[in-house]
């Protein structure tokens, strides 16, 4: 029996990692769950699942998880140091799918544990890669993509050489706004952006969808990931959202990822890897598809991908700064305090205040600083959108 624990297991990709482990659960022994708000949720899969521990990341919630888990010998406990403390627990696999920064700390826990990280918490990358990366090195973990776009690309480059890769596309729907005028973006609602045309996720990172952010830290994610210069990272927009992305070679051949929209093939090629096992995915009817459709975004319409790659330009933080002020930035927008487009203009604003004194390529890059830069980004963001409002 693997090991393993899931970390953000209430949300969308938490949930269809537990989907797959349910349909055998004779092979795995799962030690932690993690989840936020929804109690009912966690106690109910941590029962199921018999896990070691269930941790809330809401420390005034810890009294009700532990009356949700009375009597069934699961563990309970709450807040950021036990979540940390969590995921330093001996594990084979670690699903990592807290939603944001604060997915960052108890992912380089599982790694420095030698465990094999499945890593959809994009912001890891983005807000330290550096880190990330150096630190799977260290401890001879291992670090398998879960985001769709970064599955397709891995999967791509099996059996291939990275110096023959010329170019990675990396597909986007267009989110629920792909087909809206300019001026009617910027009049859009938090509860308008909250309902993507292909895929069921949750509101922030379907809101990202909307505004290309989420592609945004994509870009950076894949940068990161593959070691490839930011001038080879490519977006198309693909409204049927069948092609994941493609890897171009030095002899002009596309290698795409063709499957359906559904994070279990993703979260299942990384579950059984290096092995392909049956998943419950829906088969292509590729002749029922019958057609395909790309076409390049519109920067003006998109800002964000363009920031994407001046924050790869500048290196050193910048990920973390350009990062944290998109969260408040989505925060000041859920809450009606800015509007849609203006969350790129707060995320550019910080990103020029900052970028100065904390985008030195060779600065040194610790959990402390990446923190402490995030720390400042947010409060940064804080006051942008006050004179925004």
């Amino acid at each position: 029996m693997r090991k393993i624990s899931i970390f953000g297991a209430t949300g969308s990709i938490g949930q269809n990692t537990i989907d797959l482990i349910r349909r055998d659960p004779a092979s795995y022994d799962v030690v932690a769950l993690s989840g936020g708000q929804n109690i009912a949720q966690l106690a109910a899969d941590a029962r199921e699942l018999k896990a070691d521990v269930a941790v809330t990341a809401d420390e005034a919630r810890l009294d009700d998880l532990r009356a949700a888990l009375a009597g069934s010998g699961v563990e309970a406990a709450a807040g950021a140091a036990a979540i940390r403390e969590a995921a330093a627990r001996p594990a084979d696999w670690v699903m990592s799918a807290i939603v944001g920064a604060a997915g960052l700390a108890p992912g380089l826990e599982a790694l420095e544990q030698g465990a094999t990280l499945a890593l959809a918490n994009k912001e890891s990358l983005v807000t330290a890669g550096q880190l990330i990366m150096g630190t799977a090195a260290k401890y001879n973990a291992r670090i398998l993509p879960v985001d769709s776009e970064h599955s397709a690309i891995f999967q791509g480059l099996i059996g291939e050489d990275m110096a023959a890769v010329e170019r990675i596309i990396i597909t986007a729907s267009g989110g629920a706004f792909r087909d809206w005028t300019l001026e009617d973006m910027a009049r859009a609602t938090p509860e308008q952006a909250s309902s993507h045309p292909n895929w069921n996720m949750g509101q922030r990172i379907t809101v990202d969808s909307a505004s290309m952010f989420n592609k945004a830290l994509e870009v950076i994610e894949t940068k990161e990931f593959f070691g490839c210069g930011h001038e080879q990272i490519e977006v198309l927009v693909h409204p049927e959202s069948l092609v994941h992305a493609l890897v171009g070679f030095n002899d002009g051949a596309l290698m795409a990822h063709v499957g359906p929209p559904d994070m279990r093939h993703a979260i299942g090629f990384a579950l059984h890897w290096p092995e392909r096992k049956t998943l419950p995915v829906e088969r292509l009817d590729l002749a029922k598809v019958g057609a395909l459709h790309f076409r390049e975004p519109d920067l003006q319409r998109y800002p964000a991908l363009r920031l994407a790659h001046e924050v790869l330009e500048l290196g050193g933080h910048a990920g973390a700064i350009f990062n944290a002020a998109k969260e408040r930035a989505l925060d000041g927008f859920l809450d009606h305090r800015i509007g849609f487009l203006q969350m790129a203009e707060v995320v550019e604003e910080v990103l020029t205040q900052l970028s100065p004194s904390h985008c030195r390529k060779n600065a040194e890059m610790t959990l402390d600083t990446v923190m402490e830069t995030d720390h400042l980004a947010r409060k940064t963001a804080g006051q942008v959108m006050q004179k925004l409002a």
